[in-house]
């Protein structure tokens, strides 16, 4: 039965310490790995498209998201203790319901990594290309520096050449943040917490130079769109905009992904979690702050009276007016835009800077997870064992990562940030759904085994973070909602096809338990690594 298939808790441990990856993380590096991922992708990238949505209203946008991804941290936080090793989302569901829904999570959350990963390229291009023409008046043509815009033909995509034809810039930045990580997690890290420290600083700087000068009249009309978005639109209203944003707090899960290279990873994992989670969303919401105050949030308005969404024809079309030219929600740099607006045209300068050497840690961050969960599904039999070789020199999974990296740059190349965001929020939502259920089949099912992090009040918090994910999922535009459901079909496709026949599971290739390899059984499941001195077997 493909749902009894469930490996052990036991077992996953096992499996880990035969091909377990090196441990070189602490818990600060942990928690700026998790800032690294979570800081830019929502206050750089898609500041603007949160207030087309909302207006001002996307204050309350940044705390509807924050608060369903704490629920999910908690949860997160137990079962990411509980089980120390790469897989995140796909690990937990294996162990606890079972194979073929691990192998849906797993090929949910490439729609989480890769696909942000590729939007965050995206915006990095938008950032890159704004600051040289303002510091050397030099810009690519729009062909090479835009991929086209895709609507739906009937059942079929359309691509619309006459926006661009590929996005160079962002090919390029995807390509050596791969070259990155192939190099090493230690390198990876350190890179990351300079960049991390460039991206704080600029952010601090910028709510320094904008809170002083708020206008609370830009605060009015608040929700122009109201809660949900006029009647017959889709994914608009502040709730629309919490669901769009939401990729933007998916750092904390790539934090748990770090799990199997981390140092007491039953202490650390909790703290970069949750940590990570905190620091961000005060960001967040002050620097959503500064901006409407500084210069006001409110959606521009259709040449016919509509309302429309950020990226459509008739947005394009408003924006292009001389009316809304200097508007928030027209930049594709908002808040270099709004320093520049107020008169700080050097520190604007000075943040677009900033921007561009700050979002490739975003997009290290989100090709880290992936290539992490691939590397576990391969090492689990589910894909080529081939994809978890381990690289002599760097000790990294530099097969799995060139893969992930070629796969991402093509998405970055063709497709635009929106569409990109709300695409990979299904498969988001979809897996941290998964883990709220995992925690509370787990609490039923191994009550006894020891959790060295457990969540406070699991029965209200672990339903509370199921509901909201279903909350913020049937409120993304029907199109991404419908990727989905499409993306699962070609993934159970491969299942059947290679997975199934495969799988160690299913082959009975089910590493050692702790009984046979005389280590006493519970309380404590053994450390992968535990055996040899370096992290690694002999």
């Amino acid at each position: 039965m493909i749902f009894g298939r469930i490996k052990s808790l036991d077992a996953i441990l096992a499996t880990a310490e035969k091909k377990s990856l090196v441990r070189t993380l602490g818990p600060i590096q942990l928690t700026l790995l998790g800032v690294g991922a979570i800081i830019g992708t929502g206050i750089f990238v898609l500041t603007a498209a949160a207030a087309q949505k909302a207006g001002p209203g996307m204050m309350w946008s940044f705390v509807i998201a924050g608060a369903v991804c704490a629920f999910a941290a908690l949860c997160y936080s137990e079962i990411a203790s509980m089980v120390p090793v790469s897989g995140s989302a796909y690990t937990y569901t294996y162990a606890v319901v079972g194979e073929l829904l691990a192998w849906m999570v797993g090929w949910a959350l490439i729609l989480e990594y890769a696909v942000a990963a590729s939007a965050v390229s995206v915006g990095w291009s938008g950032y890159f290309m704004g600051l040289m023409k303002s510091l050397t008046g030099l810009e690519l043509p729009q062909a090479l520096s835009a991929g086209p815009a895709w609507t739906m033909n009937g059942l079929l995509p359309h691509a619309d050449f006459s926006h661009g034809v590929i996005n160079i810039p962002a090919i390029v930045v995807a390509l050596a943040v791969t070259a990155l990580l192939v190099i090493g997690t230690t390198e990876s890290a350190r890179v990351n917490a300079v960049l991390v420290a460039i991206k704080v600083a600029a952010l601090t700087a910028f709510i320094a130079l904008t809170l002083p000068v708020l206008d609370t009249g830009n605060f009015s009309p608040f929700a122009p769109n109201g809660w949900f978005g006029p009647e017959g639109t889709s994914g608009m209203g502040v709730v629309g905009a919490a669901a769009s944003i939401f990729f933007a707090y998916v750092g904390f899960d790539a934090v748990s992904t770090a799990a199997e290279e981390t140092k007491n990873p039953q202490r650390n994992v909790p703290i970069g979690l949750i940590g990570s989670l905190a620091i961000c969303t005060i960001f967040y919401l002050l620097v959503a702050a500064g901006a409407i105050g500084a210069i006001g949030a409110q959606p521009v308005i259709g040449l016919d009276g509509s309302v429309v969404a950020p990226g459509s024809k008739g947005f394009a079309e408003a924006c292009a007016t001389a009316a809304h030219a200097g508007d928030l929600v027209c930049s594709n740099e908002a808040l270099a835009h709004v320093l520049r607006s107020i008169n700080w045209t050097v520190v604007g300068n000075a943040l677009g800077l900033a921007a561009n050497l700050a979002l490739p840690s975003v997009i290290l961050m989100m090709m880290f997870g992936q290539t992490r969960i691939f590397f576990v599904m391969a090492r689990d039999g589910l894909l080529p064992e081939k994809l978890a070789s381990i690289h002599p020199r760097f000790k990294t999974p530099h097969i799995v990562t060139m893969v992930t990296g070629v796969f991402v740059a093509i998405g970055a190349a063709l497709l635009p940030v929106g569409q990109l965001a709300d695409i990979s929020n299904s498969g988001t939502l979809f897996a941290f759904f998964m883990v709220s259920i995992a925690i509370l089949v787990l609490r039923v099912r191994d009550p006894h085994r020891v959790r060295p992090f457990r969540t406070p009040a699991v029965w209200f918090i672990a339903p509370m973070a199921a509901v909201g994910c279903l909350f913020l999922f049937f409120n993304l535009p029907v199109d991404a909602q419908l990727v989905l459901p499409v993306w699962g079909g070609l993934g159970l496709f491969l299942y059947f096809l290679y997975g199934y026949r495969k799988s160690h599971v299913a082959r009975g290739i089910v590493e050692t338990h702790e009984q046979d390899i005389g280590i006493p059984p519970q309380p404590v499941p053994p450390m992968p690594g535990a055996h040899t001195p370096g992290g690694q077997d002999a």
